[in-house]
């Protein structure tokens, strides 16, 4: 069983929601990700998904744009964000670890080096924002030789025919996007959520996270109550950005108990 799926089992068991906070490897300097990934896990995180930084990621706002752009003058490449799992793995076992961006880095690498690497160090999942269903599955077939969970996003506008082929492809949990747009946006319109879950689970059998939107302890207790688990993102890299380096940990650990504390009510 992978630490992902352990994870879910266990929430379940305890009937409660996963939370999954995103970060982005390298924001606001190298020397921080691993201490805010442990800060994470302290406050109540279930999963973390580590952003990879790049410098054209195309679903991303402005907010976690600039955390690649603050991690990429540092010059945090692929093997930096590795080797970033592979320090938190020293003192964590448990807690599951995807790794969210894009797939020119992974590209560059090879998706056979990297795969074997990332399951080297102990990540579980991948989640590439821009490779679809239908481009990935030989990429992907790498993931599973290795032990990981591809991981991937649903929206609002995604066809029957692609739920139906994430379906059979996706391991660990799906990402369901809330809303039309980029990370960071607002409206959160939370009737289509309660609308749109139970059509996905006539095809998914895998929990379903939801993020995109939810910037507060209220918005994430309302999407806890619809879902399996809930992705916050862009609000905690905002709480990244306007810390400074010496009470980040503290700033974001506190934000992430408020969602814990919040979630758990659902």
């Amino acid at each position: 069983m992978s630490r992902i799926q352990a994870a879910f089992e266990k929430l379940k068991v305890q009937q409660r929601r996963a939370l999954i906070p995103f970060v982005t490897a390298g924001d606001p300097n190298p020397q921080v990700t691993v201490p805010l990934m442990h800060g994470l896990v302290e406050a109540g995180a279930d999963v973390i998904e580590l952003g990879v930084p790049f410098s054209d990621p195309m679903a991303d706002g402005p907010t976690i744009q600039r955390a690649s752009e603050r991690a990429l003058k540092h010059n945090v490449s692929l093997r930096d964000v590795l080797g970033m799992v592979a320090e938190f793995r020293k003192t964590n076992a448990s807690t599951p670890v995807v790794l969210m961006g894009y797939g020119n880095p992974i590209e560059a690498m090879g998706w056979e080096t990297f795969a074997k690497s990332a399951a080297a160090v102990g990540v579980d999942g991948v989640l590439t924002v821009d490779f679809p269903p239908e481009e990935s599955h030989e990429a992907f077939a790498h993931l599973e030789a290795h032990g990981l969970d591809p991981i991937f996003l649903l929206a609002p506008t995604t066809s029957d025919e692609r739920i139906a082929e994430v379906a059979k492809l996706a391991r660990g949990y799906v990402y369901y996007v809330s809303l039309k747009g980029v990370t960071g946006a607002g409206h959160l319109d939370l009737d289509a959520i309660a609308e749109k879950l139970p059509h996905l689970r006539k095809y998914i059998s895998l929990p379903i996270g939801v993020g995109f939107g939810i910037r507060d302890a209220e918005t994430a207790l309302a999407v806890a109550k619809l879902c399996d688990g809930v992705v916050v993102g862009s609000r905690i890299v905002q709480e990244v950005e306007n810390s400074t380096e010496q009470d980040v940990v503290a700033n974001v650990g506190k934000l992430v108990k408020e969602l814990r504390q919040a979630i758990d009510k659902a």
